[in-house]
């Protein structure tokens, strides 16, 4: 079962990424920091420090259009903000 969904590539990840060796990803809701850690460890053959998670709520999405009015809501979802060990990153770009 696959535990991360996606990696996030963001320019605030990115700036985290060269300060301070953060890689973010989007991981299941049902998801813990000792899963997160060992598949990332499995996929990367890197060395994770820690794992911190957020979760965030879907928000209410309303359009105006010519149609009327058009109400939605934006997906909720998991994100994971890895640390991994010094000297040791993750190159999300190499398999483009």
């Amino acid at each position: 079962m696959r535990i991360i969904i996606k990696p996030l590539v963001t320019e605030k990840m990115t700036r985290l990424t060269d300060k301070l060796n953060h890689f973010g990803f989007v991981v299941r809701p049902d998801a813990n920091k000792l899963e997160i850690k060992r598949e990332i460890e499995a996929l990367y053959n890197v060395t994770v420090v820690s794992v911190n998670t957020m979760r965030y709520m879907g928000k209410n999405k309303t359009r105006y259009t010519k149609s009327g009015l058009i109400k939605g809501r934006a997906n909720a979802y998991k994100k994971a903000i890895v640390t991994l060990k010094e000297g040791d990153t993750i190159d999300f770009y190499s398999n483009i």
